[in-house]
């Protein structure tokens, strides 16, 4: 494989080093540092600047060996598959990593058939950011050396729709056009009903849930937690992002499709009376309000909860009904919108921000094993305070963060039910209400051939073609 222009070399093992090295520096801020956390040499946090990984040795341009100081292999090879594998050149990329936070985003090399176009010096011309994004064919991409056809010539991605309804209906009735996420719940019946050979649905192995950051007045109470759960209308929320196409109202976090998940109760769950009722159970959610120190079974405080949603469909609708929901326990809510790129980034993953809840959340498989679903999001160690952090709710409970640490080196049938029981730990503390167990549904144009890839859920542009 050769490095797109302005590299224009073979890839050596020696890029994939680098590639790890510097997902530890503070300026590239990698997000799932955890996983690899076993290798021997890896910093315990973010570094400044990029340092070498005593554990990663290079013998020769084509091997790779990963040294772990822990016996955590199988977490390991299989988190390989995640973007930190991507090879990244270092004589090239080392500047713009230089910079807080890394400019390597708008300068960067691909391996594959594609690449965002650029200019002479490397510069992305077709990355306009929050914007759109324009992939063109990479020219150093040899076809007789890859599996993938690569039928298309060009992509053109158009980012933070306003309108998704608009967007969907466009592509459903336009040309050469997809969406690249679920449509909301109108033209997803549409397309689901009308429109045979315009979608694929693929298994999302992942939840769409609200988390309650723990760490705010009165959400650090277990019991308003589980007051929230036990009152809130779950399907209320599925309805607004298309109902029973969509996916399936959880009972614990494992979804379907991961190991583990029977283990931790199938869609039955463990059982517990505030996730009982997927319509909302007030008297259960009264009780737990009482135990919580309010008399009324309602809050009385004067806490105003910051909830964070996206501007558009189907996010800026189901946050909506949260909003709903946590008033009817006399939650007094700031509901703000902003851009879907800025949710995550802007908000929902700065603690210091303040959000109470965030109304466009989810979480899906990096790889297919329990712990790829549970550490990220709940291990406390894993909180990051100025940012990139994806433990939402920001759990920190010292007995789970030890089971996970033990379940991360078992395998086979010990592994599956140590993370099976971390689940319903995890669900039994009510750090968020779980409503989607995602069905992710692609649409396109009648005149597209389109693919589905079921392990990003999304179009798979290297199969996908123009009819």
């Amino acid at each position: 494989m050769k490095f797109s222009p302005p590299v224009n070399r073979a890839v050596t093992s020696k890029d994939v080093k680098y590639a790890f090295e510097r997902f530890f520096s503070v300026n590239v801020g990698g997000q799932y540092a955890s996983y690899f956390s076993s290798i021997e040499g890896a910093p315990s946090a973010p570094t400044k600047g990029v340092k070498p990984i005593s554990g990663i040795t290079t013998p020769d341009d084509q091997t790779i060996v990963f040294k772990l100081k822990e016996p955590q292999a199988v977490g390991v090879a299989s988190a390989l598959v995640m973007p930190i594998s991507a090879p990244v050149p270092e004589e090239y990329a080392s500047k713009f990593d230089a910079k807080n936070p890394s400019t390597y985003n708008t300068h960067v090399v691909a391996t594959g058939p594609y690449m965002v176009k650029n200019d002479a010096q490397g510069n992305t011309v077709g990355y306009q950011a929050g914007k759109s994004i324009d992939l063109v064919r990479n020219p150093n991409w040899d076809k007789s050396t890859d599996y993938r056809p690569a039928y298309l010539d060009e992509i053109q991605m158009t980012t933070n729709e306003s309108d998704a309804s608009i967007a969907a209906q466009q592509v459903l009735t336009g040309s050469h056009l997809a969406l690249d996420t679920n449509p909301p719940a109108a033209q997803l019946k549409d397309a689901v009903t009308t429109k045979k050979g315009q979608f694929v649905q693929l298994p999302g192995g992942g939840y769409r849930y609200f988390p309650l950051n723990t760490t705010i007045k009165p959400l650090d109470n277990i019991n308003v937690r589980k007051a929230i759960i036990a009152a809130f209308d779950r399907d209320a929320a599925l309805k607004a992002r298309g109902g029973k196409f969509t996916g399936d109202i959880p009972t614990h976090f494992l979804p379907p499709g991961i190991p583990g998940f029977e283990e931790a109760g199938g869609m039955a769950g463990p059982g517990y009376d505030f996730l009982k009722n997927p319509r909302g159970d007030m008297t259960v959610a009264t009780n737990y309000m009482k135990k919580a120190g309010y008399p009324s079974g309602k809050y009385t405080g004067n806490a105003k909860l910051l909830l964070i949603a996206a501007n558009a469909d189907p996010g800026k609708a189901q946050a909506q009904v949260a909003k709903a929901q946590l008033e009817k326990l006399g939650f007094k809510i700031q509901f703000r919108t902003v851009p879907q790129d800025a949710v995550y980034t802007e908000y929902c993953q700065v603690p210091k921000k303040q959000v109470a809840i965030c109304g466009s959340a989810g979480w899906f498989k990096d790889f297919t094993d329990p712990q790829s679903m549970l550490e990220v999001t709940f291990k406390g160690k894993n909180i990051a305070p100025n940012g990139g952090n994806n433990n939402l709710a920001q759990l920190n409970d010292p007995k789970i963060d030890a089971a996970m640490d033990k379940a991360s080196t078992l395998q086979g049938d010990a592994r599956l039910k140590a993370w099976a029981d971390i689940d319903k730990q995890i669900t039994a503390d009510a750090p968020a209400v779980p409503f989607d167990w995602d069905k992710t549904t692609i649409i396109w144009s009648k005149d597209v051939n389109g693919v589905g890839n079921g392990y990003y859920d999304g179009l798979d542009f290297a199969f996908a073609s123009l009819k």
